[in-house]
């Protein structure tokens, strides 16, 4: 009894060797997409990983990445997101954390604060919430750590 692979249906084994699937792209490098969340799909909890992935789905919970996260047309996120850079095409509900840049696409939709040292907001590009930048590495100033500085004009 043969064993046919999965959804192959009857094919022989000669039609199977001829037909070929199309190559995926390579990922040589940073910033090779590595995996792609297509629209339809829904996740919820903690996504971490190290190269670039797009999601067009839903996504509910906490995302980390060391590389690039895209977020497409049709992506729905509700997460806090932290990651290198971050392109968002899409509706993103939580804050925003990029080390190196943040990109609003004219689609983009982002209902939370976003933190990073450059943005790229588009024309058309919605964000409700406060943008933060500063320099890599550098503190935010916030009331706990700002001094009254004595001024030299006396009055």
């Amino acid at each position: 009894m043969a064993i046919t692979p999965f959804g192959k249906g009857r094919d022989t084994e000669n039609e199977q060797t001829q037909r070929k699937a199309p190559a995926a792209p390579t990922t040589t490098g940073a910033g090779g997409l590595t995996a792609f969340i297509d629209q339809g799909s829904e996740f919820e909890g903690k996504l971490s990983f190290r190269d670039t992935v797009r999601i067009d789905g839903r996504f509910r919970g906490e995302i980390t990445s060391e590389n690039t996260l895209i977020v497409g047309e049709s992506g729905e996120i509700e997460a806090t997101i932290r990651s290198n850079t971050i392109a968002i095409s899409g509706h993103v509900t939580g804050d925003v954390v990029a080390t190196t840049k943040v990109v609003l696409h004219k689609t983009a939709v982002v209902e939370g604060d976003v933190t990073t040292p450059t943005a790229v907001i588009e024309e058309g590009a919605v964000l409700n919430g406060r943008l933060s930048m500063s320099a890599k590495g550098e503190p935010k100033p916030n009331a706990a750590n700002l001094k009254a500085v004595p001024s030299d004009d006396p009055k």
